[in-house]
């Protein structure tokens, strides 16, 4: 096969294949006929002398050759694209992207609060979905355009993305008010005694706060376990269970939040995105806007919280 003579087109409709795994959503997507994205994988086929994709109940699946090239393959489409329109200025209010972002339950709520007020005032016509992909697939996801950004702890290493650093938090505990506990700090003492709520997607195994007290030689006393960051709070507003949990995260809620009784490692999140996306004009303003909106500043330690006695 000769890339002269190999219709350049043919790999967009590769791409777009690849991408949505049906043949008549990918030529809805390049409004074409199916017709055509047929008889441009038949092309393809026959120039490269592999099916690339074969037909199942589930859909397209793409083979061992497609897999390996197309991240090559949206690289060079991405470069072609940001080529053509090196000159051209991007307008947020005209565009009409969608934007795929992968990112934990928690940086969800962090973030997609303020980045859809944002949008809404600045760029009405862009779409954003997010998905949760695991850290030993993000790679390949921002390689093959499945996720065009990711939002994770800084532990992704790979020479193809590009990373930047955004905000980081310190963990505090958080009580409902009307808690048996009364007092303004917590002991190690009072903490122990609590019973706690522990968020963790996976079935066992303990978490990092209890790693950090398992080095100090003590232990919490587990009562329930979560999946999610968002469900744990409602949890803790309605029983004594004690939740420890990133401050940005307790402070939207009306309790009581302490200091916790030792040191526990700050969290951090970096954003990262494809190396192929790093001139890509909208590709550029929207990771501008997160690391924005997730880069804050530090916060004071934060208080007890009580509520206001009435006429007070």
């Amino acid at each position: 096969m000769r890339l002269p003579k190999l219709d350049l087109n043919l790999f967009v409709v590769f791409a777009s294949i690849y991408e949505k795994r049906n043949l008549t959503r990918a030529a809805e997507a390049l409004f074409i006929t199916q017709p055509a994205v047929s008889n441009a994988l038949a092309r393809m086929r026959r120039a490269l002398n592999d099916p690339l994709f074969v037909s199942t109940s589930s859909g397209m699946v793409p083979t061992p050759l497609a897999e390996n090239i197309v991240g090559r393959v949206r690289e060079a489409l991405q470069l072609l694209e940001a080529s053509a329109t090196a000159g051209d200025v991007f307008v947020p209010a005209a565009s009409q992207r969608t934007f795929r972002l992968s990112m934990p339950d928690l940086t969800e709520a962090i973030l997609l609060p303020t980045l859809g007020e944002l949008l809404q005032q600045q760029a009405p016509g862009m779409n954003i979905e997010c998905y949760f992909t695991p850290r030993n697939e993000v790679a390949a996801a921002l390689e093959t355009g499945k996720i065009d950004f990711a939002i994770d702890v800084p532990f992704i290493d790979d020479p193809q993305l590009r990373q930047a650093p955004l905000g980081s938090d310190r963990y505090a505990c958080l009580l409902r008010h009307g808690h048996p506990f009364k007092g303004n700090t917590l002991s190690m003492e009072d903490y122990l005694a609590f019973g706690h709520i522990q968020v963790s997607s996976r079935r066992q195994g303990s978490g990092f706060v209890d790693a950090e007290l398992k080095k100090l030689g003590k232990q919490r006393q587990m009562r329930m376990r979560v999946q999610h960051y968002m469900v744990a709070p409602l949890v803790a507003l309605r029983t004594d269970l004690a939740l420890t949990a990133p401050v940005q995260l307790l402070q939207r809620y009306d309790a009581r939040i302490f200091e916790l009784p030792f040191r526990l490692q700050r969290l951090e999140w970096h954003l990262y995105w494809h190396r192929s996306s790093e001139q890509d004009q909208a590709s550029i303003w929207l990771r501008s806007q997160i690391i924005g909106l997730l880069s804050v500043p530090e916060t004071p330690p934060a208080q007890p919280k009580r509520k206001r006695r009435a006429g007070g």
